[in-house]
């Protein structure tokens, strides 16, 4: 019997050597830092914004105005392509969100900028309403689908 507790001690033992010697790698392979695909282990470059940025959260629904001083439409959406902007969808004609339609304009037609004396952001844009009701519709199907 001695020789069998002897036994159960060194399996136990062994066992408990080898869990603690598993956990404790493990414990070490998460503190190592794995290189991204491009090699780096980290980020390295600190991004300066720009003062003239901002932020899409301030896009969204933001009125669009025309020279005249009347609302045209809003900004629904911002549409990215290979880390730039490369058009706005815009909701367009309607009263109070009803009969809008989307569309999409190229970002070069839209000037976003911020007013200081108002604290806060404005849109422009050269075109007046019936000028947009003639852009295409846009609908948000497929891959781009709400």
């Amino acid at each position: 019997m001695e020789g069998n507790l002897n036994k159960e001690n060194i399996m136990r033992k062994l066992f408990l050597t080898i869990a603690a010697t598993t956990a404790l790698m493990g414990a070490a392979f998460a503190q190592t830092s794995q290189p991204s695909a491009t090699g780096s282990t980290a980020p390295t470059a600190k991004v300066q914004i720009p003062q003239d940025a901002i932020m899409s959260g301030q896009l969204d629904d933001l009125d669009i105005r025309n020279t005249a001083n009347e609302k045209v439409g809003e900004i629904e959406d911002v549409v990215i392509s290979q880390g730039k902007v490369v058009g706005y969808v815009l909701s367009v004609g309607g009263f109070l969100g009803v009969g809008d339609r989307n569309i999409v304009v190229d970002p070069g037609m839209v000037k976003v900028s911020y007013n200081d004396s108002d604290k806060k952001w404005v849109g422009t844009i050269n075109a007046t309403k019936e000028q947009l009701s003639t852009v295409p519709e846009f609908k948000y199907e497929g891959r781009w689908k709400e």
